[in-house]
Parts: structure tokens; sequence; C-alpha cells
């Protein structure tokens, strides 16, 4: 009888268990924090909701700072993941890109970033970011293979574009324009629903692995 009180026991917390809501950190710089955005057309919220249709019971925390550069996103990941922080998501770079910082620095402040979250036992998407080709062919291969790199490494969800959604890597900047605010850098609502798309089904995984 115990047996069998002890296995309904754990059957039930199992469920629970795969029943529990799941908060992720989204951090990153404008792209995630919805630059030029009505709020609720930002990344974060709409990647909630796409999860929510999915019937994932999950809660995003925007930790996302415009102008942000891999470095700041290093000096905020320590207060970032707070004890009901389960997973992250990662997408940091086009800043560095803009500021044309030597890939070297960048690559250890993303580093540095997913220690972190190793430490904190905290599962990670990785979002990756393509260098222009104005920089020089060994700037970009430098900058273009760190995301895959440091994924494998740190044994983390990886994908390769934030703006996957949009065509990119690669990007065709004609293509994407409807889809872009007047700057050319930031989406508009469309584009980033169709950036949640691509990105979606990555972020239910790293439910999943925390699941």
């Amino acid at each position: 009888m115990g047996k069998v009180v002890g296995a309904i026991v754990l059957v039930f917390w199992a469920g629970m268990s795969w029943a529990q809501e799941v908060t992720i950190a989204a951090l990153g710089d404008s792209l995630t924090q919805g630059y030029g955005l009505p709020a609720e057309d930002g990344f974060v919220p709409q990647l909630e909701a796409w999860l929510a249709a999915q019937g994932q019971d999950v809660t995003m925390i925007n930790a996302g700072v415009s102008g942000d550069t891999t470095a700041g996103g290093l000096s905020r990941v320590a207060w970032t993941l707070t004890p009901d922080v389960d997973a992250m998501i990662v997408a940091l770079g086009g800043n560095d890109l803009l500021r044309g910082l030597d890939p070297a620095v960048s690559r250890a402040n993303l580093e540095g970033i997913l220690q972190a979250a190793r430490e904190a036992d905290v599962p990670v998407l990785l979002i990756g970011m393509e260098a222009p080709g104005n920089y020089g062919p060994e700037y970009k291969a430098t900058f273009d293979a760190m995301y895959p790199e440091l994924a494998a490494e740190f044994d983390v969800l990886y994908l390769d574009s934030f703006f996957a959604g949009l065509g990119g890597p690669g990007l065709d900047p004609a293509e994407a324009r409807p889809f872009m605010q007047a700057d050319g850098i930031h989406p508009n609502a469309t584009g980033v629903s169709r950036i949640v798309e691509a990105i979606g089904p990555h972020a239910a995984d790293l439910v999943a692995a925390v699941r």
C-alpha cells in the first residue's frame, strides 16, 4: 500500500512540475527592449503571447536595455539572474558591431554571461549576430564564429540570427524594409511578429530544457 501511495505522490509531483510556470529573462539591447514600439508590440510581450498560444505557462522578463553592448549585458547578468528566473535568452552584440569593438572583447563578455548562467544552473538560448562586410573578412569571420563556438562550449541552445524570421543571416535590406522602422535597424510590429515566429520554437525548447 505504501508503494502505491508513493507512486501516486510521485506522479502528482511530476504533473505539478510539468505544469509549473517558467520565468524567462530576455537579456539584450534595443531589439529585445522593443525600441520605438508600443510596449505590447515589443519582442518580449509578443514572444510571451506566442508561447501562451502554444499552451506554455511562461512569464517573460524584459531585460533589454537600448544601446547595451555585451559588456553592459555582463554587468547586468548577476542581478538579472534572480532566484525566480528559470531560463535566459541572450541576444547581444549588435551595438558591439556599431562601435566596431574587438570581437575578442565581445566574446569574453558573452563567455562571462554564459558562465554566470551555468553557475546559476539556468538554461540559455543564445541568439547570434552577423557582422557586416565593411569591417573586413577577418573581423566578420571572427565575430560570426564566436556565437556557435560559445554555444557548443557551454552546451546551450542556439539560433544563428535574431533576424532569422526576416531572412537573416544574410538579411536582404530591400526585402526586410517593409518590416523595419524608418531607421532601418529596428523592426516594426509586423517585423517583430515574424521574428517571434522564428524564435518561438527555440524558446519552446528552452522551456522544455527547464522542465
